[in-house]
């Protein structure tokens, strides 16, 4: 039986254990499964494993994609530009574990984000400086794609929504929400913009897809804007997870 899970905390909402475990029968793939492993501590990893030797890779999510990172004997590339992990693979030698960790919250985001890219999306709003954030800002400096990230408390080189001017929403025509707003339950928040302002050139991109239609993106198509929710992402990192832990 080779096991695979997520951790974090609070594990309420899983999309990793649905589409695994659809996966595993869909796909007729015996002796797999996928569990949710909710720890509020890190600190509880090293016994999680101890306690389930059949683990071989493990999704990771809110509180602790940063704070794993001192539990890792690797990280790749991304990860450590990033500074957040949310996948990890689990290999055994000489009876010890061998972690190393990835991130693929950058490579769903890119992937799904590219097709829907034009010329004129040389600017970004960033709504939320979260470990979220850190994967998105990742990308988008590997695209040439410059950004502002926007916050709800000053913080060193962000800006307030207050200080978004229509001259700074003007000529930022890519909007990505990272934040948890318009997430289930809290579906009536969204980001304060000056949402009258936006048109068709815009595109509007929220990582959050419970709902996968946002007040955000609500307001954002009643403008004309082209809009994306994060679901696709989702599915693009689970199968990188898959392809990484099937190396």
């Amino acid at each position: 039986m080779k096991t695979y899970g997520l951790i974090g905390y609070p594990l309420s909402h899983s999309f990793s254990k649905k589409y695994f475990t659809e996966k595993f029968l869909n796909e007729r793939i015996a002796d797999h499964r996928y569990e949710l492993f909710p720890i509020e501590d890190i600190k509880a990893l090293p016994d999680l494993l101890n306690a389930n030797p059949t683990l071989c890779g493990i999704n990771v999510t809110i509180p602790h994609k940063v704070n794993v990172l001192c539990y890792l004997n690797e990280v790749d590339e991304a990860a450590d530009q990033i500074g957040a992990v949310n996948c990890i693979s689990i290999k055994s030698f000489d009876g010890e574990n061998y972690l190393k960790g990835y991130n693929t919250d950058a490579y769903g985001f890119e992937e799904s984000l590219k097709p829907l890219l034009a010329p004129h999306h040389q600017k970004a709003l960033v709504f939320g400086d979260g470990g979220a954030a850190k994967a998105v800002k990742y990308v988008l400096e590997k695209l040439g794609i410059a950004y502002q990230v926007v916050v709800r408390k000053a913080t060193p080189g962000a800006i307030l929504y207050s200080e978004i001017t229509p001259e700074i929403l003007a000529s930022h025509k890519l909007l990505i929400n990272t934040t948890p707003l318009g997430m289930s339950p809290n579906i009536d928040t969204y980001p304060e913009i000056d949402y009258s302002l936006m048109d068709s050139n815009y595109l509007a991109y929220d990582l959050v897809y419970n709902p996968l239609g946002t007040a955000f993106l609500a307001k954002a198509a009643a403008q004309g804007a082209q809009i994306k929710n994060g679901l696709e992402m989702l599915y693009q990192q689970a199968e990188k997870a898959w392809a990484i832990w099937n190396k």
